[in-house]
């Protein structure tokens, strides 16, 4: 049994452009790769562009800036909170 094979974003980019000018079947047999896995690259590349085979963990640009925004989100309510707090605090002590 094998383990899970891992594949270089040049190697899929390369197989895309195989199975474009020899076909997936031959492609496949060629690259030793399933047909359906030669569709679902191509599918990605064609979705995502220059984005495609970012690699596990990988964002992209899109979600990149939303998770800075919510995280920029966060904080800014957290600020507000304290500042409700402190004013309240000083609306009572200084009356």
């Amino acid at each position: 049994m094998r383990g899970r094979r891992k594949f270089s974003k040049e190697y899929k980019l390369e197989a895309v452009r195989l199975a474009e000018q020899r076909g997936a079947r031959a492609a496949s047999e060629s690259l030793g790769v399933d047909m359906s896995l030669l569709y679902n690259w191509k599918k990605a590349l064609e979705s995502e562009g220059a984005e495609a085979f970012r690699g596990n963990g990988n964002r992209t640009v899109l979600e990149e800036e939303n998770r800075q925004l919510r995280l920029e989100v966060r904080r800014l309510r957290e600020e507000a909170e304290i500042l409700k707090k402190a004013s309240a605090y000083f609306a009572k002590h200084l009356k």
